[in-house]
């Protein structure tokens, strides 16, 4: 037969520790330790604009400078390094005087770095090599396929009629206008429906 002593610690539920009390339901537990409010300077911009594109002035200058179309990761750290910014500092931080220095940077990004870099190597008209930035990229790639389409090249065509231009296949995929289905034939009253047995 077992012990006392054996059947009370095993039926007992386990002591609590005094101090630490579960909030009950509808409580508020304990108030989490809350971060510091940093302190802004009074010259910090939340708005920073840069080659014709509002960016957070909140965001590291290597995240912002992303935020141009035409730049990515790599042409941002490189422009930062050539500024001589750090690259954890908020873009909102910059004087006017240092975000136009960066803007001359950018504009003059594919003359400081190899020509791998650069976004449009050899261009058709001039066959210089550029990187473009901002709205130029989007003019520049609407002048590419219309002068595919004028030309009657095949990407030109593919582009023309919606399809996929760079080889992908379409049986199941890129599917556009009227979808196709099966048409059931609609039943005359009074007919037996196909396939079905008279019973006698």
């Amino acid at each position: 037969m077992p012990d006392e002593k054996e059947t009370k610690t095993k039926g007992a539920p386990k002591e609590k520790d005094a101090g630490a009390k579960a909030p009950k339901k509808g409580e508020k537990g304990p108030p989490a330790d809350k971060k510091p409010v940093e302190k802004r300077d009074e010259n910090f911009r939340y708005i920073v604009r840069l080659i014709n594109t509002d960016i957070d002035g909140n965001k590291s200058i290597v995240i912002g400078i992303t935020g141009v179309k035409g730049l990515g990761m790599r042409s941002a750290e490189i422009i930062a390094r050539m500024a001589g910014i750090p690259r954890k500092t908020k873009i909102g931080e910059l004087s006017e005087q240092k975000t136009d220095e960066l803007e001359k940077l950018i504009n003059d990004y594919s003359e400081k770095v190899p020509h791998w870099m650069v976004n449009r190597q050899s261009d058709w008209s001039t066959g210089a090599d550029m990187h473009l930035v901002g709205v130029d990229v989007d003019l520049n790639r609407r002048d590419d396929v219309n002068l595919m389409k004028m030309i009657r090249c095949y990407k030109g065509i593919r582009h023309e009629q919606g399809q996929k231009v760079r080889g992908q296949r379409t049986r199941s995929n890129g599917r556009t206008g009227m979808t196709m289905g099966v048409i059931r034939k609609k039943e005359e009253p009074g007919k037996p429906a196909e396939g079905a047995e008279k019973k006698e």
